[in-house]
């Protein structure tokens, strides 16, 4: 391409700092080094983990960063020593990397990496370094990605190649929520046929983990959210009861243990709240019951009692659904360009780049499930 080689000027969402609306600004951006790709982003899902950044985190030495993690798009050109990918390729940019040489990516136990950003900077959520600058400055790239900008540099081990058939504006959402709620049902927690579940928040994640429960054979599926509106949706990914919190004058958890005789086989808490984290492990049944914690906070300690642990229950966590990132994403595009897996449904919103900040005001009201951002255009 003729770009290659050059620097690029173009449009990306900048969060200057927190608790600030985005601004759209022209931003540069290096081509790749050795062992780098440059992307030219099509769509991206906005996430309430970029909220989480931006409204909860906060942490100082986290901005300016372009935010977005949840995106796909096309090689527009590639660093030396890349063999993997060329000019073209559609692709989808992975906030959790797969270096396959580390002990984490040779253990079939987790899909971590001590590679990237993660590995040493989870609280600042992104790398020191970065491709793009704004106004002279440095801005981070949230979670080694930052698909808010309409062309990143990523490093190959952190980028998945799929199919190129596959629609862009809706393989984006494969990124991070739709992977990390149907993968924590399937991989983490490992729901068996015949088994009851509770999902606790009907966010994209709450509903993907409905989605996972049901492909792996769940007989009862119960939806948790304070908000009814969610459970016509909820339905649609399988699940086949919902309780709302607030209908009840007692602990969701005992609500749950008396709909289920004794308790769920299998809960999953998609908030990112540490009461909600105790709930969901507290409406498990004890002998065998899993709790999975699956929202991201890091904010605050959870708690829970010796005797519900001791009692036989397992409480564990699932990071982007266990997936080893660079395997997995081609095998969730794979599945649904097979129709074994649902993207479409999860989307409520589409709007360009430029009403970022609307999409972002949508989420935090809970007005929208998923909001794909046309970032540039094909």
């Amino acid at each position: 391409m003729a770009t290659a080689g050059k620097v690029i000027k173009c449009k990306a969402a900048v969060a200057w700092e927190p608790n600030k609306p985005l601004v759209i600004e022209e931003v540069e951006v290096a081509p790749p080094q050795a062992n780098e790709i440059r992307i030219k982003i099509v769509a991206s899902g906005v996430c309430h983990t970029d909220l989480y950044h931006l409204f909860e985190g906060m942490h100082k030495d986290g901005f300016p960063a372009v935010l977005g993690h949840e995106g796909a798009g096309i090689v527009e050109s590639v660093g030396p020593g890349v063999t993997e990918f060329k000019p073209g390729d559609k692709v989808i940019p992975l906030f959790i990397s797969q270096c396959g040489e580390c002990r984490f990516c040779k253990s079939p136990k987790t899909n971590q990496c001590l590679k990237g950003w993660a590995a040493d900077r989870y609280d600042v959520m992104s790398a020191a370094e970065s491709r793009i600058t704004c106004k002279g400055k440095k801005v981070l790239q949230f979670m080694g990605t930052s698909t808010f900008s309409q062309y990143t540099v990523m490093n190959q081990i952190a980028v998945a190649k799929i199919d190129p058939a596959a629609p862009l504006d809706k393989v984006c959402l494969l990124g991070c929520g739709i992977c990390t709620g149907y993968g924590a049902a399937v991989n983490t927690a490992k729901v068996e046929p015949g088994s009851t579940c509770a999902v606790f928040g009907m966010g994209a994640v709450g509903l993907a983990a409905v989605m996972g429960c049901k492909a792996a054979g769940a007989k009862k599926i119960i939806a948790v959210d304070t908000n009814p509106d969610k459970f016509e949706k909820a339905k649609v990914f399988g699940a086949t009861d919902f309780v709302n919190p607030k209908d009840y004058n007692k602990p969701i958890s005992q609500v749950l243990v008396e709909m289920t005789n004794g308790g769920v086989d299998y809960s999953l808490e998609c908030v990112g709240n540490v009461g909600v984290m105790r709930s969901a492990l507290e409406s498990c049944v004890k002998g065998w019951g899993v709790s999975v914690i699956v929202g991201w906070t890091d904010m605050n300690d959870f708690a829970a009692r010796p005797i519900q642990l001791i009692a036989g229950r397992t409480w564990k966590g699932s990071l982007f659904g266990g997936f080893k990132s660079k395997d997995g994403v081609p095998q969730m595009v794979k599945a649904y360009m097979d129709r074994k897996v649902k993207l479409d449904e999860f989307i409520t919103h589409n709007m360009t780049v430029d009403r970022v900040n609307d999409a972002i005001e949508l989420m935090k009201h809970g007005k929208c499930i998923r909001t794909v951002l046309s970032v540039s255009p094909q």
